[in-house]
């Protein structure tokens, strides 16, 4: 593992490390955005509105797939960055194979199971009738990428684990500039509609993934498993499936909450449908930085925590919430500033209708960015001290309020669809309180968890 690209995140200044390892973590899915940015923007201003409620609605349902696979790889990554940190790299080769081996099977029947239930899929979606054919046309192919978001997230999840957050970043930027030349060509010289938009994202995932899986292999032979690793040690597949299965079932909570809450936006007809398309890319885009800086912090905690350094652990507690307060007052006070210009990136200034009410669910939202800033970290921390159960928790607690809200107040005349926006935060906040008084309860007993004697930061 000597030659392993790797950055130590055990030692060094804590806030100027976390923020190096997470910069290209950010900037990489900034740029996985620009996938769907650019389908939506194409769609909506060369195919219509109703081709861009269908891709709305379909990209709402690819999110929830995808993040089993994701969630999976994630608590796979956790347990890397713990092993990492310990040094315990036979454990960490044994890891990978189990894991891989794990995620492949449930890849394979994922993809099988949407397929065989595509029909049945589009209809507890609500999809209106006149868009119903768009979006079949849309998923059949879309649901081809499944296998290579896996490849990518996984292979990312590993070199992330052990300090690389470059490469990944690499993969992204090549296939979002081929995603967004795919788009142009497939749906504006070609003229293939709804069909060439979703060949043009599921080329350029392969791209990401094989790309990714073939550079680690050439680029780092010490990470190819061998024959020592194919052992199947007990206590590790306790800990893989323990820490995937809980981060898998979050993240699919997390997305099937919003499922349903597409469901109910798809109730109220195709321009609040629009409009949430365009919106939730708006939104998912202003944020994501900070999710991304979760994600890198949850690795910074993980190292730490193999290598038993509980004060600096702490230290980057604080450090963290700091950095992430500060981001998200200012994405908070540009989103609400902007709302109508960026709607108008997505949908033809003449959709009036379609642009006022993207603009009312950004404002409610972007108001309350600290809610969900504060929960990435507490997700990021939970998976990283072995604990992910209590992130499906905060989940449960977050979506759970939201679905439940979103359908109590939209039901009110007087409210209506901005019952659905309002949910959202209220939702934020409930999970917050409930890891923030969580933590407090029991931190000394997750820290002190550490089997290894503190050691200086």
């Amino acid at each position: 593992m000597k030659h392993a690209p790797q950055r130590d995140l055990t030692s060094g200044n804590i806030t100027g490390t976390l923020l190096r390892f997470a910069f290209p973590l950010m900037i990489g899915n900034l740029l996985q955005q620009f996938y769907n940015i650019a389908d939506t923007w194409i769609v909506g201003h060369f195919l219509g509105s109703g081709a861009l409620a269908a891709v709305g609605s379909a990209y709402t349902l690819m999110v929830f797939l995808t993040s089993i696979l994701l969630g999976l790889c994630m608590g796979s990554g956790a347990a890397f960055a713990i092993h990492y940190g310990e040094r315990n790299f036979e454990k960490l080769g044994c890891s990978r194979a189990i894991s891989f081996s794990f995620i492949s099977l449930i890849t394979l029947l994922l993809n099988g199971i949407v397929f065989w239930q595509i029909d049945r899929i589009i209809r507890i979606l609500q999809v209106p009738a006149e868009i119903t054919g768009l979006m079949k046309d849309y998923l059949w192919i879309i649901f081809w990428g499944i296998a290579a978001t896996f490849l990518y997230n996984y292979f990312a999840n590993l070199l992330r684990a052990l300090g690389n957050s470059v490469a990944p970043l690499l993969f992204l930027g090549i296939s979002a500039v081929l995603n967004i030349i795919l788009d142009l060509v497939f749906v504006v010289v070609l003229d293939w509609g709804v069909k060439g938009a979703a060949g043009a994202t599921v080329l350029a995932q392969y791209v990401s993934g094989i790309g990714i899986l073939l550079y680690t292999f050439i680029r780092f032979p010490e990470l190819r498993l061998g024959r020592r690793h194919m052992r199947w040690d007990v206590q590790l597949i306790r800990e893989i499936l323990g820490l995937s299965s809980m981060t898998c079932i979050q993240q699919s909570v997390m997305n099937f909450g919003i499922l349903m809450v597409q469901g109910l936006v798809n109730s109220f007809g195709t321009v609040v449908m629009a409009a949430f398309a365009a919106a939730v890319k708006i939104d998912t885009f202003a944020y994501m930085p900070v999710q991304d800086f979760g994600n890198a912090f949850s690795t910074f905690v993980a190292q730490n925590f193999g290598a038993g350094k509980k004060k600096r652990i702490q230290s980057g507690i604080k450090s963290a919430v700091i950095t992430v307060f500060l981001f998200c007052m200012v994405i908070s006070i540009l989103v609400c500033e902007f709302a109508k210009p960026l709607m108008c990136i997505f949908v033809a200034p003449q959709e009036t209708e379609i642009i006022e009410t993207g603009v009312g669910y950004l404002t409610i939202e972007a108001s309350c960015y600290i809610g969900i800033g504060i929960l990435f970290l507490l997700y990021g921390f939970y998976r990283a001290v072995k604990r992910a159960e209590m992130s499906v928790v905060l989940t449960v607690i977050s979506l759970g309020t939201r679905v439940v809200l979103a359908y109590t107040l939209s039901a009110v005349p007087v409210i209506g669809v901005n019952g659905i926006w309002i949910a959202v935060p209220i939702g934020w906040l409930l999970a917050d309180i409930t890891g923030v008084v969580y933590y407090t309860k029991v931190q000394k007993n997750y820290l002190d968890a550490i089997g290894q004697q503190d050691k200086n930061i």
